[in-house]
């Protein structure tokens, strides 16, 4: 992945990183599209050791396969004890119940 990091950039991911790193984290990220919240997310659960969870969107995706990826993810964090980081943003709502 190629990055131009600036300092406002370094100090969004020192954040996040340190959130991550701390146990039983969480952080939501609001800004304008294109401001890097999903790429600062991705290096800083690469920093933590943290593997990256984000769910497709495809046609047909509804209820029970968001149920069916939930429960993958918190079988991965839960049963196995794996840190894992979960990326959602406001285009994957594809219904209310997602949130």
């Amino acid at each position: 992945m190629d990055l131009v990091m600036f300092l406002y950039a370094i100090e969004h991911l020192s954040r996040v990183a340190r959130v991550m790193k701390s146990s039983g984290g969480n952080a939501l990220l609001v800004g304008v599209g294109g401001s890097g919240r999903q790429s600062v997310s991705r290096l800083a659960a690469f920093m933590a050791d943290k593997d990256a969870f984000q769910i497709e969107i495809i046609k047909g995706y509804d209820m029970n396969a968001w149920h069916e990826d939930v429960k993958k993810l918190l079988t991965k964090c839960g049963g196995k004890g794996e840190g894992s980081v979960f990326l959602f943003t406001d285009t994957q709502i594809k219904d209310e119940g997602f949130v």
